[in-house]
């Protein structure tokens, strides 16, 4: 069993985002207003909340920077994240569009106090079919990335975690751990979601070779014990389940990274295609209630 007093849990962009996913036909903005969406975070008991630029962007048109702070503010939001950044480490024309999204994302953060940046690592240029080279490290190369990347943001008083993603060139934790690590930033970290560690192949057992400092942000969701007939993203994408509903043994989970030393809170995100056509009130209470009876276990 693990203390359950001190926790507090972020709902990550797409666990409330209602009916929208990656590459989905419907974009990815949010039809639920954004002020409903944080009432009915904090309704539920989340302490924290997780934003896409793309659709922050399309609140701020409508409402200004200043009134999502305050919306957060007044409604207890303690903790906000913002994602996402690719082709941070890379050149070229691929690299100069990052750079734009980099300026926006960082400034967003500024303006909303948000703790941390997500990042993805290298991932082709269609994650939904990755070719043998996009799963190539590049170690070297992504730690001098990661530590001008990881320069920016502090300059924007906020963090910036990189994702172990099974679909990219960083799929297991000794990867991810030989970046941050050897980028050294004291504002830089990586991001463990259980689903991406499982179907990546690494055991939670790794957990404990990353540094304290080095752990930035968690996510936690379930799903199938084995992957089965679906691709890597068919499974990310339509079939996460709620923890405690599926086969990867969230509790373990939990319990190694808490011996791993990680004080902070606990990202939920959960891309469900029967789950995101939920009413937001719904969404926010069971994914909410069904994550923290996983610390009672």
């Amino acid at each position: 069993m693990v203390d359950s007093t001190d926790v507090e849990l972020l709902a990550a962009y797409f666990t409330l985002a209602g009916d929208v996913y990656p590459f989905g036909p419907a974009g990815i903005t949010s039809p639920f207003p954004f002020k409903d969406r944080v009432e009915a975070a904090a309704k539920a008991g989340w302490k924290g909340i997780g934003l896409l630029l793309v659709d922050a962007q399309a609140t701020a048109a409508k409402i200004g920077v200043g009134e999502m702070k305050r919306i957060l503010d007044a409604n207890g939001m303690k903790h906000v994240e913002l994602e996402l950044l690719i082709d941070w480490y890379l050149d070229g024309e691929r690299r100069a569009k990052s750079d734009k999204s980099r300026h926006l994302i960082l400034e967003m953060a500024q303006a909303l106090g948000a703790r941390a940046v997500k990042v993805s690592p290298g991932r082709g240029e269609d994650p939904t079919n990755p070719r043998p080279a996009d799963l190539v490290p590049e170690v070297p190369r992504m730690i001098d990335g990661f530590i001008g990347l990881c320069h920016d943001a502090a300059e924007h008083g906020t963090a910036i975690v990189m994702e172990i993603c099974p679909y990219s060139n960083v799929n297991k934790i000794e990867t991810g751990r030989a970046i941050v690590v050897g980028a050294n930033q004291p504002n830089g970290g990586l991001l463990l979601d259980i689903w991406h560690i499982v179907r990546g192949g690494n055991a939670f057992s790794e957990i404990a070779t990353i540094p304290a400092n080095f752990i930035g942000s968690i996510e936690l969701d379930d799903a199938a014990a084995e992957l089965g007939d679906h691709t890597l993203w068919e499974d990310t994408i339509y079939h996460r389940m709620l923890p405690g509903e599926g086969g990867l043994n969230v509790p373990a989970f939990i319990k190694a990274v808490q011996a791993a030393g990680y004080k902070g809170p606990w990202g939920v995100e959960i891309l469900s295609e029967t789950y995101r056509k939920l009413p937001l009130a719904e969404m926010a209470r069971r994914s909410f209630e069904a994550t923290m009876a996983q610390f009672s276990k």
